[in-house]
């Protein structure tokens, strides 16, 4: 337990969930003795099955739903997980694109048709897993997602109504780990390049003759990571206690992920990169004349996740889902800062010059959902109808812990800041889908959201931030799927999305004294598909129209996240492409390409060349940030014996722009990836086997760089006086490996 004390005289205490190797055993040990109890044999497996998709059933839909998806099982969601994080398991599916600050290795980021992580819906079992107010999901906060998932829906558009923001990009329905027919656990070891060390270990049950059933997973990851940082150390912990009734299932489960990562969201300049590519500014300070780096630059969270499900099948037609979750987080940046004394509030000293300090921003926050939802499946009529509720209560604050100066002397830690959200969200929603005859089914989603926000104290920039705010959204849908054949079928959707502001985005305005307005999305969706034993094809366009779009403007804020500005008037149209052809029982191809018009409308923008001392005003129809035109992905899969298998994978990602200007200064270039995998499982009897991976990544050995950060800045430096642009990059890796043991019982 760690103890802050601040010099107002309070205390606060954040416990940090760490878990130890004599706990992970003792799991495991409990694990094998339930494996003695006698196995149900009275559960009909259609039943079981049922009974668990009552609980995920209205995040998810089918196929007569006329929604752009795709779907990951289990199988392909193991594959994946030579990578590290998920946002690069999901990396081959269309329209993604993921990056990484430090080779895949802590903080990685997911944008889908351009869209960032902060408008993309995640949840678990139908669970928001977005932080409230970032709505963010911070994929380093709890390692190893895609090892818990039983399987994974990516809804391209608006996608389906759930709780929390709606989507506004796409949305990520996650349903966790169900209970198998026989007991069954796994090891899974993995070594790769910077010395990244990836294990986790699983075991369940399998359903008790008394309805039981256990399972657990637990995971961790270190590296040094690619750049100079501290490296990353990640754990995370699943455990599910199910009981199956008749028609009953109840379900607690919890989900703890721990991480702290050394920082790399700054970036470096082009000539520091060229002299060392591993180069990372962060922590970096002057000494007596010296350059040194703090120690320990980090970022540090730990997040837990209680739920509990109901779910009942009142009679083969109606069907009714309880579930309540209570999340915790509590965490900290830790950075050493050049600044004056006025920054903190102490203007009681200032002099004018820069010193050294070494700061705390935390936050601690809780978060309370509760989500009740009833489903009726007749003859040609589904019927979905649901309430989610959420109370948010965080808590933002910041201190000095410790500072270099002689002539002053202060106690520390030294709180120069705190401040305070609270937030409630309710959403009430209907969904109908409703068979004309065989062929021909319409779809309607209609959702009604009420958020009350407030937020009050000071920022750290020191600025009031007093703001309080009420929204009511109506987000409908309405769509059309037509059956052409059993293995073609053709749908159009219409759907209208509204959210609100992030706290980052109304921070930031009123910083800069200006107003942040919600965001609207009409979209429009037209699909065909087609599936066949030996191939299948699907073609999907799409318009997605935007009023008052929060896009990133290109920089960053020094805790890292994307400072964002509104489009007024922007849009994404697109094609998505999508084919897999399989011409003998050893060879299988699949790809998909997304091709893409992404656009501000009459923007305006101020411009010059460097060394200009009056800025010019700019409108035109420019490249919104972050969207690149062209993605790509294509896998080649060989089975040239049995149990083997060799993987040729390949993503391109197109040229595309740092913030909303589209200026050639602020471009960054178009990269194609190559990766090999090639992996041999020994079957040992029974369920017994061992597989063994090996992923090569980045092939080819392709030098490039992501942005970090971009700006316009005036100079009246002696050596410099005028306008310039500035920017920061990334470095991604060249070649890289990851290897994997895993043993299944």
């Amino acid at each position: 337990m760690v103890k802050h004390i601040y010099s107002c005289g309070r205390y606060l205490l954040h416990q940090a969930t760490r878990i130890s190797r004599r706990q992970m055993i003792a799991c495991l040990a409990v694990a094998i003795l339930i494996f003695n109890f006698q196995l149900s044999t009275l559960k009909a497996q259609d039943t079981v099955r049922k009974l668990d998709e009552v609980i995920i059933q209205d995040a998810r839909v089918s196929n007569k739903t006329p929604l752009t998806t795709s779907t990951m099982n289990r199988e392909q969601l193991d594959e994946a997980r030579t990578a590290v994080s998920l946002p690069f398991m999901l990396e081959t599916q269309p329209s993604v694109v993921a990056s990484g600050e430090n080779g895949g290795v802590g903080a990685t980021a997911l944008r889908i048709r351009g869209v960032d992580g902060s408008r993309i819906n995640v949840n678990i079992n139908g669970i928001t897993l977005n932080d409230p107010e970032s709505q963010e999901v911070f994929w380093y906060n709890i390692p190893n997602l895609g090892g818990m998932a039983q399987s994974m829906q990516i809804q391209r558009g608006v996608g389906a109504s759930n709780g929390g923001s709606p989507a506004f990009g796409a949305a990520i329905n996650m349903q966790t780990l169900n209970a198998q027919n026989h007991p069954y656990g796994e090891a899974d070891l993995g070594f790769g390049s910077w010395n990244t060390r990836q294990y986790s270990f699983s075991a369940g049950t399998g359903i008790l003759k008394n309805g039981l059933s256990f399972d657990f997973t637990y995971s961790g990851l270190t590296s040094d990571g690619y750049i100079r940082s501290w490296g990353t150390d990640q754990q995370s912990f699943f455990g599910s206690v199910s009981w199956y009734g008749e028609r009953t299932l109840i379900k607690l489960l919890t989900i703890i992920g721990s991480q702290t990562t050394g920082i790399t969201w700054d970036g470096a300049y082009d000539y520091e990169l060229d002299a060392d590519p591993t180069y990372n500014p962060s922590g970096a300070y002057t000494m007596d004349g010296k350059t040194l780096y703090y120690p320990n630059e980090t970022d540090n969270y730990w997040q837990r996740h209680y739920q509990l499900y109901v779910s009942h099948l009142l009679s083969d037609n109606w069907s009714l889902n309880a579930a309540f979750d209570f999340t915790h987080g509590d965490g900290y940046y830790e950075q050493m800062k050049n600044k004056k004394y006025k920054a903190y509030g102490l203007t009681q000293y200032e002099d004018g010059s820069k010193h050294n300090f070494v700061t705390r921003k935390e936050l601690y926050n809780n978060a309370y959902t509760a989500n009740l939802a009833a489903r009726y499946n007749g003859e040609n009529l589904g019927l979905s109808f649901g309430d989610n509720f959420l109370y948010y209560d965080g808590e933002h604050f910041g201190s000095i812990i410790w500072f270099r100066d002689t002539a002053v002397h202060l106690d520390t830690p030294y709180e120069w800041y705190r401040n305070y959200g609270d937030k409630y969200d309710n959403t009430t929603y209907v969904k109908a889908n409703y068979d004309f005859n065989d062929n021909l089914n319409a779809y309607a989603d209609l959702q009604l959201r009420f958020i009350n926000y407030k937020v009050y104290g000071y920022a750290d920039d020191l600025f009031d931030m007093h703001f309080t705010a009420n929204y009511l959204f109506f987000n409908p849908k309405l769509g059309l799927n037509y059956r052409i054949s059993d293995n073609q079928r053709t749908y159009f959707v219409a759907g209208i999305s509204n959210r609100e502001p992030r706290r980052s985005d109304i921070k930031d305005a009123i910083g800069r004294g200006d107003t942040i307005l919600p965001e609207s999305l009409l979209d429009l969706e037209l699909g065909y598909q087609f599936a066949s034993a030996r191939w299948n094809f699907s073609a999907n366009l799409y318009a997605m129209l935007y009023r008052n779009q929060m896009t990133p403007n290109g920089d960053v804020s020094s805790s890292g996240y994307a400072l964002m500005e509104n489009v007024e008037k922007s849009h994404r149209i697109g094609i998505e492409l999508q084919a897999g052809y399989q011409p003998a029982d050893w060879f299988r191809f699949d790809a998909n390409l997304t091709l893409s018009h992404n656009k501000s409308v009459d923007f305006t923008y101020t411009d010059f060349a460097d060394g200009d001392t009056v800025l010019q005003t700019v409108t035109a129809n420019t490249d919104l940030s972050l969207s690149p035109s062209i993605v790509g992905a294509a896998i080649a899969t060989f089975i040239p014996v049995k149990d083997a298998k060799i993987q040729l994978i390949g993503k391109y990602v197109g040229k595309q722009y740092a913030d909303n200007t589209g200026r050639e200064c602020y471009a960054i270039d178009p990269y194609f990836l190559l990766n090999a995998k090639a992996s041999y499982t020994w079957h040992l009897g029974g369920t017994n086997e061992i597989e063994a991976q090996l992923v090569v990544n980045n092939v080819l050995d392709h030098q490039y760089r992501l942005n970090a950060w971009v700006g316009d800045y005036f100079s009246d430096d002696a050596s410099w006086y005028g306008y310039y642009h500035d920017r920061a990059w990334l470095q991604q890796p060249g070649i890289n490996f990851m290897g994997r043991v895993i043993y299944r019982f």
